[in-house]
């Protein structure tokens, strides 16, 4: 990446020093905790005021995205982990919402599928049977990493249809819409490597991902969703709370 500010832009040099840095933060090379450049390589190579380098980096270090060791250095700080649990599965972007996180899909598609022999035994259907398939790759809003990939297929009976907004939450839309309240789901986790998931989480073909296999039910215990989630390790914390009886 070029190092360099616009000294006759109107912007202020210590905003585009921090936009600047932001970027690195943001880099493949930083990412993975190389050391930023220090204060006085980085004032000379720009031009700028040792004062100029330390507001940005006060800035950057405020929000959380930099943390500063006397005698080491400046690096990215480490991503804090998004924790899911089972106790909030009715909507991965409103319990995202709710802890202030916000997210968007990066890759949405939507198409028919015939049912293989699990699905058709979960929504008792003839294998072979078309069902909408929806899959949804979600990140946040900084930096549009991938976090998530989903795969969701849905009971024929219920009517969804590729004309469908899967921008809104899923289980608003197919209530709103539809009158389908989910009510119960059964799940299972398990940890696998990541493989061809690799590509579309941006991670290493050997890394670590969760995946959790959701059956979703209404409350007659009706199947109405097939789910299939794989979750970046380094970015999620799968949570459980247990009350003794």
């Amino acid at each position: 990446m070029k190092l360099e500010i616009n000294h006759d832009s109107p912007i202020p040099l210590h905003v585009q020093v921090e936009e600047l840095m932001r970027k690195l933060l943001n880099s493949a090379e930083y990412r993975d905790g190389a050391l930023l450049p220090k204060e006085i390589e980085l004032s000379n190579l720009l031009g700028v005021s040792r004062n100029t380098i330390r507001q940005a980096t006060n800035k950057l270090e405020h929000e959380g995205l930099l943390v500063r060791k006397k005698g080491v250095g400046s690096k990215a700080a480490k991503k804090k982990p998004l924790y899911t649990g089972l106790d909030h599965w009715y909507s991965f972007t409103n319990e995202m919402r709710e802890r202030g996180i916000e997210v968007l899909n990066l890759g949405l598609e939507v198409k028919w599928v015939p049912a293989d022999k699990k699905l058709a035994t979960f929504f008792n259907v003839e294998v072979g049977r078309k069902v909408l398939k929806l899959s949804k790759l979600k990140g946040t809003k900084e930096g549009a990493q991938p976090i998530v990939y989903f795969e969701s297929f849905f009971h024929p009976r219920i009517g969804v249809n590729e004309q469908d907004d899967f921008d809104i939450p899923l289980y608003t839309m197919l209530e709103r819409k539809y009158g389908v309240r989910v009510v119960k789901s059964s799940e299972n986790i398990s940890a696998l490597i990541a493989g061809k998931m690799a590509r579309k989480l941006k991670i290493k073909q050997g890394d670590p991902i969760l995946f959790r296999e959701r059956f979703v039910l209404d409350a007659g215990d009706r199947p109405i969703e097939y789910n299939i989630g794989f979750y970046r390790s380094d970015r999620f914390i799968y949570s459980i709370n247990i009350n003794k009886a």
